[in-house]
């Protein structure tokens, strides 16, 4: 008679169901697993026959075999362990086969019984609800995969307790979600001296998630600048919360089972690796773009990573997802990120600085900033100088508006965006419009029409430069509060977008 049990297995934030069966059989006394297990799962049977030690139940004197179904998905990880214990007990009838067969598994068993935190579930709880099935996993998982809501958690601390739980003795409560996160940040726009214009795209970037470049002198304060974004962006909502979580679970980043509101915010080192940037490595894990997924992604030193690096996020950027293909894995992860980069001029650092001249100029400029493609630098909708601020200008005292201020305004310019794109499923702010319901939402006046062309014609604007320029001018307006896009809001849009564009 074979017993059954469920567990999943990750591909990207999807978790496929399989089916753990196990076998019992006169025979030769051996343990197997099969269906394509890799090593951690096929070390499964010593640490499964450990922890049945643990609570003195023997292994019979049989033909053990457990399949994992389907027999041609690979099967990665420790969280294998628990449902290969749950199939045997039920086929050992120590726990009743049909309780067994309704549950979705997942957990690392240590050799003395007790159940090890693994990665993944929240997307694990997701496959059990569409399954209608309860969830087992490690307690130090419980609150985490509880989040979903749709299905019953049972989280004990060991497989005494699994046993228990099943026949009865003492069941286990389900399991409840952990606590919300919410962070305050404490780094204020009024703590930066100076840099209006630069303060001013900071705040439309964050208004309509466009992509922003800041080119300027070491010190200038870029990197300060873009340690200020989380604080003027609103909290994730509701769904956006469980989708950056799901791919966080993935990656064991969620503290204590408590979902963060707060919105990613990743600045990776330019050492950084292709895997670790776009995802990959073993198992195919998300990288720097899908953690920062529904948040920011912050590159500092922007020519300084690697070309390669660089331009693989060129598709990302357009379409908000990326797709890790392998030998042996295929797999896609959203990742619908905002942008920030901050680069020097040049090499030096200086060229822009009228009182320290760079030697090599401007060939040190073009060389430098020639590390970054044509079709990369398209893709950023704002561009903004941030020049060295005066030490005079450091003793000034605090001006401006505040991080709140700012994030007041940007959550009315959001709500009107989501209001707008109510009936688009596949658009929710102005940096995802396009085609028709672009030329719908951010069609100018009639001058505002005249200077777009004119800067189109003088400076060879791209179709996907002149398309960036209309979402920068819609958000502009958005956040005016008006309903058209003007004159103004074209001009100041086309400000950002090139160089003496005001002069046309």
């Amino acid at each position: 008679m074979v017993s059954h049990a469920y567990t999943v297995a990750f591909e990207g934030v999807s978790a496929r169901t399989v089916e753990v069966q196990c076998a019992v059989t006169p025979g030769l006394p051996a343990f197997s697993i099969v269906g394509l297990p890799d090593k951690a799962v096929s070390e499964a049977r010593e640490r499964v026959r450990a922890a049945l030690n643990s609570l003195a139940i023997a292994l019979p004197s049989k033909r053990i075999t457990i399949n994992l179904s389907p027999a041609d998905l690979p099967k990665e990880g420790s969280h294998f362990d628990l449902p290969i214990a749950l199939a045997l007990l039920a086929a050992l009838e120590i726990i009743p086969q049909d309780a067994a067969a309704g549950t979705t598994a997942l957990g690392e068993l240590s050799l003395d019984g007790d159940l090890v935190a693994v990665t993944g579930a929240l997307p694990a709880a997701m496959a059990a609800a569409r399954e209608d099935r309860i969830l087992l996993c490690p307690h130090a998982s419980g609150a985490e995969a509880a989040w979903v809501g749709a299905t019953q958690v049972i989280a004990p601390r060991g497989l005494a307790g699994v046993v228990r739980h099943f026949t009865g003795q003492s069941p286990i409560p389900p399991a409840e979600p952990g606590e919300v996160l919410q962070t305050t940040g404490s780094r204020c726009l009024r703590d930066v001296k100076g840099q209006e214009r630069a303060k001013r795209a900071l705040e439309i970037a964050a208004a309509g998630r466009h992509h922003l470049l800041m080119v300027g002198s070491p010190g200038s304060g870029k990197s300060m600048l873009a340690a200020r974004m989380p604080g003027i962006l609103p909290d994730l909502t509701a769904a956006e919360a469980l989708d950056t979580s799901m791919i966080h679970s993935l990656a064991g980043l969620l503290d204590e089972g408590g979902i963060s509101r707060t919105r990613p915010f990743r600045e990776p080192h330019h050492t950084a690796s292709m895997a670790a940037i776009v995802g990959g490595g073993r198992g195919a894990k998300p990288g720097e773009i899908s953690l920062a997924h529904n948040g920011v992604l912050f590159l500092d030193e922007f020519p300084e990573f690697s070309r390669t690096v660089l331009e693989t996020l060129r598709q990302p950027i357009e379409t908000g997802e990326v797709m890790i293909a392998r030998a042996n894995a295929h797999v896609k992860y959203p990742c619908r990120f905002m942008l920030v980069a901050a680069a020097n001029p040049c090499k030096c650092g200086y060229l822009s600085d009228p009182s320290r001249a760079c030697s090599r100029a401007p060939a040190c400029g073009e060389d430098y900033m020639g590390r970054i493609s044509g079709p990369l630098m398209d893709r950023f909708d704002l561009r903004v100088d941030v020049p060295p601020v005066a030490f005079t200008d450091l003793d000034l005292p605090a001006s401006g508006d505040t991080s709140t201020q700012v994030a007041a305004r940007v959550a009315k310019a959001r709500a009107r965006q989501h209001d707008r794109f109510a009936d688009h499923p596949d658009a929710h702010l102005n940096a995802d419009a396009e085609g028709s319901t672009l030329t719908e939402i951010a069609t100018p006046d009639a001058e505002g029409r005249a200077l777009l062309s004119r800067v189109a014609d003088r400076f060879g604007l791209s179709a996907r430069g002149y398309h960036r320029v209309l979402r920068v001018a819609r958000t502009i307006a958005d956040l005016d509060g008006d309903y058209g896009v003007s004159h103004a809001h074209i001009a100041e849009a086309v400000s950002y977008r090139v160089a003496g564009a005001n002069d046309v």
